[in-house]
Formats: structure tokens, C-alpha cells, sequence
């Protein structure tokens, strides 16, 4: 059975606020809750990008019952694997053991920060491996000496650690990062309804038990015309796909790379407005490409209120196959 999740989206929404989307997505019957950890927001316009692991340790304290996750953290160049398996653990203690950890390997646009410069995808998949290995580790229990090729570790330990060690998921477009890293977590995320990923996961992993995390921008609300503007106007970055929004370092990089995108090219590629059948239907594409669990970008932050009360009454039923 699908579950379907709500995502916190760091770069429309203040801390404040994505603690209070938190609240109330769980009370509208959401399953799970995702949060992206961004140091910049995509476009200017969007405006927001808190520090995703403090605002997660509040939305631990004012959920019970949902999953929690990031989706996702790169833990190669702005944080060291062994602190984020850190903050991980600590998470998953707040929650008590309602967290997954969600990792890729990164965009330029996050990770340039630390002024480390941007490596290629291959040095980047190597240097995710590595920071796989070490968390993996460090779950494990016990002091962690590494030495790779990109990182190292002298003799690290987690000292508050759950039963169970935190679930990890993570991020794969092709091949390359599937054959690189289904024998290093448990399951799989990625943002398109591609059957094939799914297959060639199973076949790597050796059809071990995992889940298939999926995740779906829409923009809901009473008057279609609005809604395509709104996704145009903070989500049109969506469009050039993550081989290129990996490598683009800047929201003026962003601004540039879809000053051509148009209003119909978001509207057929974004369910936007009040028709939820639309909504239903693009999650089933997901569903049938064999993902467990679809999480929905609902965009722009003044619409999230109105939304997940749209949700309880209404989505939520109908993508259960519930009458509505």
C-alpha cells in the first residue's frame, strides 16, 4: 500500500512556519513528512532557506506519528559524513525513531559555500560512497578510524544512538548511481516515475525489501490561472533537469537557465489549480512505476493552509481510494 507524504520546503517557507506545516500536515492525515536542506533557495523569488536540521528537531516535538526525512542531505562537502550521522541519530531520538535519512550527493548550488569548488559527478558519487561507508559505520556502534580517498575519520563514536540503527535512503537518476549505492542504503528516492530505476534497483539490491520514495510538485487552489503563475514564478527551476540543477551555483544561474521557460511549459509539467483528479493521476504514475511512497510539493507558502485542509477533506481520501 502507497503512503503519501508532505513535504517541508526550506526555500519557500520560514522555520516558524515549516513547524507549523509540520502540525498540520500530520493532523490532515498525511503519512510521512520530508524536508529539503538547502543553503539557497532555487530563485530569489522563493526567499527562504533556514537550517533544516534545527527546524526538524522541532518538527519532531510537534508531530507524534509521521515519518520524518530529509529529502535531501548531502553530506560530502558542507557537512562531514561523520556529523551528519550525528545529527541524524539525535533526530531519530527526538522522534523516537520516526526518522530516514535521505542523502545525495549534492548541487553546486548548497555546497559551494564552503569554497571547496564543485568536482564532477564521478568524484562526487565516489565521495558520497565514502560518506555512506562512514555513516554505516558509525550506526553500527563503536569507534570508526577511516581513511579514503576523500575522507577521514580518527576514531569517532556515536554516543546517543538508537535500538535500531536510522534507515538510510538514497537519491539515483541512472545506472551509475544505482550500481554505486543500492548495496549502501536501504532504499531508493528519486523525483521522476521511472519503472526502469525500480527494476534495475530490485536487480542490484537482490530484491531486498526496500522502499521507493518518490516526490511530486503541484500547486493547488481555487483559481487555476494563479496557481500557473505562482509555479512559474518560484517553481520554473524544476524544468531543466538535476543533471543541470546540480551544477548551476547560484539563483542568477537559476534566473538564467529558465528565463525561457513559459507559463504552459510549468502548467504541463505542474498539476496546478483545483482539479484534484489531476493530482490523483500524476501520483498514480508513481504508483505504477512502482514507487511505495510519493511525497507532494505543495508551492508557495501562503497556500499551505488552504491546502491541506483541501487535503484531509478531499486528496487524501481520494488518493486512498476513498469516496470523496
Amino acid at each position: 500500500m502507497t503512503t503519501y507524504g508532505y513535504t517541508l520546503m526550506t526555500e519557500q517557507s520560514g522555520p516558524r512556519e515549516l513547524v507549523g506545516h509540520a502540525a498540520a500536515a500530520e493532523q490532515a492525515g498525511f503519512d510521512f513528512e520530508v524536508m529539503s536542506d538547502h543553503y539557497f533557495p532555487w530563485l530569489d523569488e522563493m526567499g527562504h532557506a533556514p537550517y533544516a536540521w534545527s527546524v526538524l528537531g522541532a518538527v519532531a516535538q510537534v508531530t507524534e506519528r509521521v515519518e520524518l526525512m530529509t529529502y535531501v542531505t548531502c553530506p560530502t562537502m558542507r557537512y562531514h559524513p561523520a556529523v551528519v550521522a550525528q545529527k541524524a541519530v539525535t533526530v531519530d531520538l527526538l522522534s523516537d525513531g520516526r526518522f530516514i535519512l535521505g542523502v545525495g550527493a549534492g548541487e553546486n548550488l548548497n555546497e559551494h559555500v564552503v569554497g571547496r569548488g564543485w568536482p564532477s559527478a564521478n568524484v562526487r558519487h565516489e565521495m558520497l560512497a565514502e560518506a555512506l561507508t562512514i555513516i554505516r559505520s558509525l550506526f553500527d556502534g563503536g569507534y570508526v578510524n577511516f581513511s579514503g580517498a576523500h575522507f577521514r575519520v580518527d576514531s569517532a563514536k556515536l554516543w546517543d544512538t538508537p535500538v535500531n540503527p536510522v534507515p538510510i535512503g538514497v537519491a539515483v537518476s541512472g545506472d551509475q548511481s544505482i550500481r554505486t549505492f543500492a548495496g549502501l542504503a536501504d532504499h531508493l528516492i528519486a523525483v521522476e516515475p521511472d519503472a526502469g530505476l525500480v527494476r534495475e534497483w530490485d536487480e542490484q539490491d537482490h530484491a531486498r525489501p526496500s522502499r521507493k520514495i518518490g516526490q511530486l510538485p503541484i500547486c493547488w487552489g481555487e483559481d487555476r490561472e494563479r496557481c500557473v503563475d505562482r509555479a512559474h514564478e518560484l517553481f520554473r527551476w524544476f524544468g531543466g533537469g538535476w543533471k543541470v540543477n546540480a551544477e548551476l551555483p547560484g539563483t542568477a544561474g537559476f534566473a538564467g537557465a529558465s528565463q525561457f521557460v513559459t507559463r504552459d511549459d510549468v502548467a504541463e509539467s505542474i498539476p496546478c489549480g483545483p482539479d484534484l483528479d489531476g493530482i490523483v493521476k500524476a501520483v498514480r504514475e508513481f504508483e505504477v512505476a512502482g514507487f511505495t511512497d510519493v511525497a507532494l510539493v505543495q508551492i508557495g507558502d501562503e497556500s499551505q493552509r488552504d491546502f491541506l485542509a483541501v487535503a484531509e477533506r478531499e486528496l487524501l481520501p481520494a488518493l486512498r481510494g476513498q469516496e470523496r
